[in-house]
């Protein structure tokens, strides 16, 4: 498999450095150049834990094909500012989307910000790309809305977009086809993963036709509650149950004001969760179905060696862990880890990274493996050399994670229930080894990782001074940073 490299050295620091996602410290690319662009499909599912990867024989083969970065993480383990963070490669407090709804969240928030400009497809179309977005966009974005336009709205830089706004039951929905409403309904045919794989693999063909290079994300409503799956799944693993790890049922030692009035899961609850986890492995199965179709198709059409095929999720699901009620919005690695797996181009077999990576890379990895010029200021850095096997001094040590409880229950598909163990707002750091957490009440967590995986012996008070005051000094630096450079210095934590 050939080795795409579209930027010889020098250029690549220009143009990363102008988006703010620099060049890793060493060279990574063949300066010889290459002629043809490389196709990108991008996979992203919805509240897709790394415990239902087991279930997706695709994505595993997706795995022994490419790589997987084992320490992915989130800037925040909600919908929309992290699908913001994933669009722009900004964290949520540069791109002021911390909610799903209201003055700080959802797709309001995110065009208040000017996130459009910044978004990597515009960068992509202007570097020749053919554009395509299917599936599930921003929260609060409805297919119907206008924005001024006369017609229902279409962000700038897309030349394909096909969109729904409440597109979680899967069935009667309505898409945003190029600025056309179209409603579905209730057929099997109807079911919209598979519409939209239907959809990806026209785009391909026509791209194809066309001889342009180009970029596809898919992002999936599934798993995310109700979790409905295909009718052809709805009888997969019968008697499945949610994994019993051993933070299931139990919570932390401490544990923090917000968890201490949990009790003990019930039989009843127990059920619904083993339940639920099995709804959620039954309505992945579609996705993974697509994931097979559009390789496949790739294959077909001969764009299979030159195209970077990325799988993820926007952030994780606990079912149990720490006492908690099945939902999200922790800082514990079951929410805020999740899948990034990449086939492609020069891009190893079977293999592993373990350096930290965030999303707000894939913007930056997107615009340097297509030879983009960006669009706007990302506080990421590039994943491709690290993709390529290359040898990468000076990388990042931590990666924020920013929280902001939401005011409003209205509207907002994530809304925790009142005795799920919802946290109050927080900033944290996961370094490389282990989280420390800030909550807004003075609260604090911190968990060796390296000793204790499932996070349950908060040793915050015990932490010497020093300790403390080296992760709370990266913390707040990484609270303030914009721009690749000012984040990735604060994202070193001193001994």
């Amino acid at each position: 498999m050939k080795r795409h490299r579209l930027l010889g050295l020098a250029a690549a620091a220009l143009l990363l450095g102008a988006c703010g996602a620099p060049a890793a410290p060493e060279a990574h690319g063949d300066t010889s150049g290459a002629a043809k662009k490389p196709n990108i499909v991008f996979v992203l599912t919805d509240d897709l834990a790394t415990n239902l990867v087991p279930y997706m024989p695709h994505v595993k083969e997706l795995q022994k094909d490419g790589t997987t970065f084992t320490d992915y993480f989130v800037t925040d383990s909600l919908c929309c500012p992290s699908r913001s963070s994933i669009l722009t490669g900004k964290y949520p407090h540069n791109t002021g989307v911390f909610t799903n709804n209201g003055d700080d969240g959802g797709y309001g928030a995110y065009n208040r910000g000017g996130n459009e400009r910044d978004c990597y497809g515009p960068a992509l179309h202007q570097a020749g790309y053919r554009t395509g977005f299917m599936g599930k966009y921003l929260n609060g974005y409805l297919p119907a809305d206008r924005h001024g336009t006369g017609k229902p709205y279409v962000p700038p830089g897309w030349d394909e977009w096909d969109v729904a706004g409440n597109g979680y039951p899967e069935f009667g929905y309505s898409l945003n086809e190029n600025g056309k409403v179209v409603p579905y309904g209730h057929e099997p045919e109807d079911y919209l993963t598979d519409v939209v794989s239907k959809k990806a693999t026209s785009f391909i063909d026509s791209s194809a036709a066309a001889g342009k290079p180009f970029v596809l994300e898919l992002a999936t409503f599934a798993p995310h509650g109700p979790a409905t799956p295909a009718p052809r799944d709805a009888g997969a693993f019968p008697g499945l149950k949610a994994p019993r790890t051993p933070a299931y049922d139990k919570p932390s030692d401490p544990a923090p004001a917000w968890q201490r009035g949990l009790k003990p899961l019930s039989g009843d609850e127990q059920r619904t969760i083993d339940q639920k986890f099995a709804k959620r492995a039954r309505s992945v199965q579609a996705v993974d179905d697509m994931i097979g179709r559009l390789r496949d198709e790739l294959k077909a059409k001969g764009l299979a060696d030159d195209t970077y095929f990325v799988f993820s999720s926007d952030n994780g699901f606990h079912m149990g862990e720490h006492r908690l009620r099945p939902g999200k919005q922790t800082a514990y690695d079951t929410d805020i880890r999740v899948p990034l797996v990449v086939a492609g181009p020069g891009v190893a077999a079977g293999r592993e990274v373990t350096r930290q990576a965030s999303n707000i890379d894939l913007s930056p990895t997107f615009q340097d493996l297509a030879g983009a010029t960006p669009g706007g200021t990302a506080d990421g850095t590039s994943l491709a050399p690290l993709l390529h096997g290359e040898k990468v001094t000076g990388w990042r040590q931590a990666v924020l994670i920013e929280h902001h409880r939401p005011a409003s229950r209205k509207d907002d598909p994530d809304a925790a229930p009142d005795d799920s163990g919802n946290p109050p707002s927080y900033e944290a750091v996961r370094t490389t080894d282990a989280l420390w957490v800030e909550y807004a009440d003075g609260e604090r967590e911190y968990y060796d990782v390296a000793h204790d995986p499932d996070q349950l012996h908060n040793r915050a008070a015990s932490l010497p001074k020093s300790q403390q005051d080296a992760l709370h000094k990266t913390l707040t630096e990484l609270q303030k940073c914009e721009g690749a450079e000012a984040c990735a210095k604060a994202a070193r934590v001193e001994d």
